[in-house]
């Protein structure tokens, strides 16, 4: 498995802490910045619009501590199949890192990569 393994575990671990009471489908993120890891779980709301997806919540970590980039992004769920990012987090990381390896990977430990150019390849920037 080619995979970054702290961020595999980190995003293992942070899954555990998702609040998902209406989907029950929780999913945990681990990006890496200047050799620092920053984690994210999804957040659910009841006024679904004000829910958070992993991958926001590992950025809005990220950039609360003052980092503006990542080279690398885990995204780790429990699904039959590896969850791919939505289309809000697709823009969300490739505002902050549009060549970044994605890695999706279920408990099955099936695997797939992409940069985020791939995954969302006219992405809007300035």
């Amino acid at each position: 498995m080619n995979i970054p393994k702290d961020l595999y575990e980190a995003a293992i671990a942070v899954r555990q802490k998702a609040h998902s009471p209406y989907s029950n489908f929780k999913v945990g993120a681990a990006l890496r910045s200047a050799n620092n890891i920053f984690v994210g779980a999804n957040v659910e709301n009841a006024s679904y619009g004000l829910s958070r997806c992993a991958e926001q919540s590992a950025i809005q970590t990220m950039v609360s501590s003052g980092y503006k980039d990542f080279t690398e992004i885990v995204i780790y769920t429990e699904a039959d199949t590896p969850a791919s990012p939505c289309g809000a987090c697709r823009q969300i990381l490739f505002e902050f890192s549009p060549d970044a390896k994605v890695f999706i990977i279920n408990h099955k430990k099936v695997l797939k990569t992409f940069t985020v150019k791939e995954l969302l390849p006219e992405g809007f920037s300035f």
